[in-house]
């Protein structure tokens, strides 16, 4: 289920994970993507509650969900996961969802926080936002 999402408006990007997921949102013009939180999962319904949350306080019009793709352009059995997380988030919110190429996007965020300085207690609470982020600025410049 990928999507033609609008123009216009905040997109949120997903770093799909089966503990946490990392949630980044771009601003209305889709010039530039913020890290926004880890989500820690707990069971559907809290998640569902989270997402209806987010995508009314952030005045969302899509999601752009990361996509894991082996370096050699194949999907994997994450791909699927993530798919199907895509097609649940969708029914659940009523927005448009696409996918996106998340490769070493986890592993720049990573680089990019031992650049900052940010010590390393630190990086695990925030990798994932962060590659969410970078995941979303992706798109959004692609």
């Amino acid at each position: 289920m990928t999507t033609n999402l609008p123009q216009e408006g905040r997109l949120a990007g997903i770093d799909f994970g089966t503990v946490r997921i990392g949630i980044a949102i771009c601003d209305k013009g889709q010039s530039f993507a913020s890290p926004v939180e880890n989500y820690q999962r707990r069971d559907r319904e809290s998640d569902a509650r989270r997402f209806q949350q987010l995508v009314e306080q952030e005045n969302l019009v899509g999601f752009v969900i990361g996509l894991p793709i082996n370096t050699d352009g194949n999907e994997t059995a994450k791909s699927l996961e993530a798919r199907e997380f895509g097609s649940w988030l969708g029914k659940i919110t009523l927005l448009p969802i696409t996918f996106h190429d998340e490769r070493f996007t986890t592993s720049l965020a990573h680089e990019l926080m031992i650049a900052g300085n940010i010590k390393a207690s630190k990086r695990k609470k925030r990798l994932d936002m962060i590659a969410a982020q970078q995941m979303l600025q992706s798109y959004l410049e692609q």
